[in-house]
């Protein structure tokens, strides 16, 4: 027997689990996720980052852009550590 689609995966509007997506009409946060991982086996939606903030990115140029990011990384190192089940998780990986 056929296993179902996740319907979480066509109701956020990815294409598959730990693929994150920008989503710009919602009012607060600013990416989707249907993270699957140790922790959250069956899959679980998370919606991370703050709308109309970017990130310093992954290459920052100035000394500012360097320290906003090393500032991040270090604030949120305990649940960046905690795996694909956390947002900080990924707003590490997508915006920073």
């Amino acid at each position: 027997m056929a296993k179902k689609p996740d319907p979480r995966l066509k109701r956020v509007g990815v294409s598959g689990y730990n693929k994150p997506k920008r989503t710009p009409n919602h009012p607060t946060k600013s990416h989707v996720v249907v993270a699957k991982g140790k922790g959250c086996e069956n899959g679980k939606v998370i919606r991370f980052g703050q709308q109309g903030v970017s990130g310093a990115g992954k290459n920052p140029k100035s000394e500012k852009d360097k320290a906003r990011r090393k500032s991040f990384k270090a604030r949120h190192a305990k649940n960046i550590a905690k795996g694909p089940c956390s947002a900080a998780y990924w707003a590490n990986k997508v915006k920073w």
